[in-house]
């Protein structure tokens, strides 16, 4: 294999060519940049994503630019303005975003040259790469937390809508995927409402830490014009500018942040995949997921699987390794920035694509599931996940919940040697195992009495789980209004 390399080399491979574009630092050097470390290290292809906003960052720095005396008034109002037009013809497919570029900067700053000429150059005037990506990088994110949040908000919809359509379905609650207790299907449900609100909360304080402008921190020492980053940082909708220059162009927190976010999510919903799978089993028979989102089998004509819920539980894996592809990247790294940095945007651009389309179809699943009430409420027939209710009774009437615990137990055994179930028991019976059984002892082991007992704290109960709703609507309402007060400027 190697003499095969060599012989490559010798017969004047692509990889020893060099490359046509023009880098931004090509002053400097006398040799061109050979095709292969041009390929190898050229973000455009992945980072032309960022192009509104490098666009819209662009554009503020020009207008302060001139609005601080450091170009003219009129090159500024130039600059503007042929930014202003490449979008839209960006926009309408007229420029094209293709070639060979290094990144979305090169790219935008050569098309605008090749417009305006040498007032094109004066673009990057007070402004370094690693001052302008960190800002692109910011802007995509928050609107990409906005695309997060309202897709939450979408699926926190769906389940609290399906919540309150079938608070009168009850089901199994289980530990270690054992029958446990008698809960409602709308208390399972949500439950994971309020992992997607703790999600949508997270998110949201990551903006808030997130949305400081780090224009004006240059390379890494800050610039030596008499620059307003608080003009820039205010046309882009930051709350405020970064306190240190190295700091600015070296931080990658945020992007942490945010991957783990969504890696918090995938989670969430890699929970609710498993269980949409396992409800849909014949075993379990507990939901029936809509065709449309299910596929069948290319041998087995009886098939109906629930592929869409199996993708979103594999796809977590997707979201844990950009985290993990990004802390490794990072570790050790030292200040202030370093190239290593580029594989950033890759780690977030996936964490997103991946979370947003998930979150969707999570929402689709669970709005288009039809759940069969019949089959739940018979599953919690001869489970004696009532029993607690039973050693309840007992602690009524003063007996130690520890004693009660023992007594009941010993029941269960006796009933489970018999081949009978708790609904089977007699009064007699249970008396002959402590007096102070009654009546109402047979009652409580009801599974429609259990669940109305367990008022507290955010129980199972009818009453809790209207208060539930009520939280989560007013929950939804400030999530919604979130997102409606974000300064967007394009689609991540």
């Amino acid at each position: 294999m190697g003499s095969m390399k060599w012989r490559n080399t010798r017969r004047g491979s692509s990889k020893n060519k060099s490359t046509d574009a023009v880098p931004l630092w090509a002053g400097r050097f006398t040799e061109k940049l050979s095709r292969e470390a041009f390929s190898f290290s050229s973000s455009f292809p992945y980072d032309k994503r960022l192009w509104k906003f490098d666009i819209a960052a662009s554009i503020a720095h020009a207008r302060m630019l001139g609005a601080c005396n450091v170009i003219s008034d009129g090159e500024s109002k130039l600059l503007s303005s042929e930014l202003e037009k490449m979008m839209r013809e960006i926009e309408l497919g007229k420029l094209k975003l293709e070639g060979e570029y290094e990144d979305i900067h090169s790219f935008v700053e050569s098309a605008l040259t090749k417009r305006i000429g040498d007032v094109g150059r004066k673009l990057h005037t007070a402004r370094s790469r690693n001052d302008q990506v960190v800002t692109d990088m910011k802007l995509w994110m928050r609107s990409a937390i906005a695309k997060l949040c309202e897709a939450i908000c979408e699926l926190c919809e769906a389940l609290l809508s399906v919540s309150q359509k079938h608070i009168d379905f009850l089901m199994p609650g289980f530990t270690h995927l054992q029958h446990a207790q008698p809960i409602r299907l709308s208390h399972h449900l949500m439950a994971y409402f309020w992992m997607m609100q703790r999600d949508a909360e997270r998110f949201m304080s990551l903006h808030e830490r997130t949305n400081l402008s780090p224009l004006g921190a240059g390379a890494l020492a800050g610039v030596d014009f008499p620059i307003d980053p608080r003009m820039t940082a205010e046309m882009l909708g930051f709350d405020g500018c970064m306190q240190n220059s190295i700091d600015a162009v070296s931080d990658r927190d945020f992007i942490i942040e945010f991957i783990s976010c969504c890696a918090t999510v995938m989670i969430h919903l890699s929970r609710l995949a498993e269980e949409l799978v396992l409800w849909s089993a014949p075993e379990f028979g507990f939901i029936r997921l809509s065709e449309s989102l299910c596929t069948g089998s290319s041998m087995m004509p009886q098939k109906r699987n629930p592929d869409m819920a199996e993708l979103m539980r594999a796809r977590c894996g997707r979201v844990i390794g950009a985290l993990v592809a990004l802390l490794t990247a990072l570790k050790g790294l030292p200040l202030s920035y370093n190239r290593d940095l580029q594989e950033d945007k890759l780690a977030m651009f996936e964490a997103f694509d991946v979370t947003h389309s998930s979150i969707r179809m999570a929402a689709a699943l669970i709005t288009t599931a039809e759940f069969d009430r019949e089959r739940m409420r018979s599953s919690l027939i001869g489970d004696f996940s009532t029993a607690t209710d039973l050693a309840s009774e007992l602690v009524r009437k003063g007996i130690p919940f520890r004693q009660a615990h023992s007594i009941v137990g010993k029941i269960v055994r006796e009933l489970i040697r018999q081949g009978r179930t708790l609904e089977d028991v007699t009064v007699d019976e249970l008396k002959r195992h402590c007096d102070a059984f009654d009546e109402a002892s047979l009652m409580a082991i009801k599974p429609e009495v259990s669940v109305e007992r367990r008022v507290e704290l955010s129980g199972t109960a009818k009453a809790s789980l209207r208060r539930q709703f009520a939280e989560g609507k007013r929950f939804i309402k400030r999530l919604q209004k979130f997102v409606a007060g974000l300064k967007l400027f394009g689609e991540p």
